[in-house]
């Protein structure tokens, strides 16, 4: 894990949004590398505003970072506005209920708190609709809390073109201009790329710090992790016979094969195994691009080495599955998913280490 590529490509993301203010998204474990290393790094970095999407996710951050601004996603469930005020949280507040409650707890407390107001502007998932978005702004200043941030989400923003987006930018900026004096948020990753309009006063990234496509067609910025098993046992098998579990590829010719210690528990998803109609994932032995053979199953996969010279694979060789021109990308796309999944799906069975930060 490349704790100094994270901090890079926080920078260059906060550079690139000026003069609106970088937020940094460490939700499900900062993508599956390990809050307690990231968020750190980021907040020397430069990061103050930080979001999370679960209530533990954001007391595990507090203790690591006392003086950040942290927002809770998934909003604020029933009876727990107390436990938000003592973590000093700032739930996103995405429906009329949401709002009564913090706006009641904040009065009966004497403390205006701060808060995010979510409006859907198209995604249909969280958040205030249009109508009662409307309703509010006209009663907003008379709130028991303080209104921090007014914030929405792109739907569709890592595909260019796509009419959801701009449909979605036109709605929100209507809504921010009427809660005048609160900051507007729209922008996740993708939606920082598609230009100043899109960025209003904080822009929220987080597969891009990561080192993961934003938009397709953009490249990603610097690499963040590297994954290597290892060669367990190297062996060989005559054209004909089939691979691992299902029998579901039968090899084409004779073959050198190499088992390695990884399977579908430490996140190389089974839909990444290969038959004898699709190809699956690849990885590096030797400088060289191996295809995997077979399916994946629990705690194993098969690598092909023919094409290698005989003898060179040995035992305990490293075998690279990302790094080394195989991004997150790469192995998602090759696993019929997204870079997020493969980050946030990285096993607990690894060793990490964290190097740079």
């Amino acid at each position: 894990m490349d704790l100094g590529a994270i901090a890079d490509n926080w920078r260059t993301i906060a550079a690139l949004a000026a003069p609106a203010e970088c937020a940094a998204v460490v939700k499900a474990n900062a993508y599956g590398l390990g809050i307690d290393r990231v968020a750190p790094v980021l907040w020397r970095a430069g990061a103050r505003n930080f979001f999370v999407a679960h209530f533990k996710e954001a007391v595990a951050l507090r203790a690591l970072l006392p003086e950040a601004i942290i927002y809770v996603l998934n909003g604020l469930l029933p009876d727990c506005a107390a436990d938000y005020a003592a973590a000093n949280l700032r739930p996103v507040l995405g429906s009329a209920p949401e709002i009564s409650d913090w706006s009641d707890y904040c009065r009966d407390n004497g403390a205006k708190l701060p808060a995010a107001i979510h409006v859907d502007t198209g995604m249909h998932r969280l958040g205030l609709s249009l109508e009662e978005a409307v309703q509010l702004s006209g009663t907003f200043r008379l709130l028991g809390f303080t209104p921090s941030l007014i914030m929405s989400h792109l739907a569709c923003a890592d595909t260019p073109g796509h009419v959801l987006t701009a449909r979605q930018r036109m709605v929100f900026a209507d809504v921010v201009r009427r809660f005048p004096g609160i900051p507007g948020s729209l922008a996740n990753s993708a939606g920082t790329l598609l230009g100043r309009d899109f960025r209003f006063e904080l822009v929220r990234p987080g597969i891009f710090l990561y080192g993961g496509i934003a938009i397709n067609g953009v490249p990603p910025l610097r690499p963040v992790v590297r994954l290597e098993v290892k060669v367990v046992q190297v062996s060989t098998a005559p054209a004909g016979e089939t691979v691992g579990y299902g029998a579901a590829q039968r090899l084409k010719r004779p073959s050198r094969l190499a088992t390695v210690s990884i399977g579908y528990a430490d996140g190389l998803f089974r839909a990444g195994g290969s038959t004898d109609a699709t190809k699956g994932v690849e990885a590096i032995l030797h400088g060289q691009r191996c295809p995997l053979v077979g399916r994946v199953s629990m705690d194993l996969a098969t690598l092909d080495i023919t094409d290698l010279p005989d003898g060179v694979v040995q035992r305990g060789d490293a075998a690279v599955f990302l790094g080394d021109g195989i991004s997150v990308d790469d192995l998602a796309a090759r696993s019929g998913t997204i870079g997020y999944e493969v980050l946030t799906s990285l096993g607990a069975r690894y060793a990490r280490h964290y190097v740079g930060g």
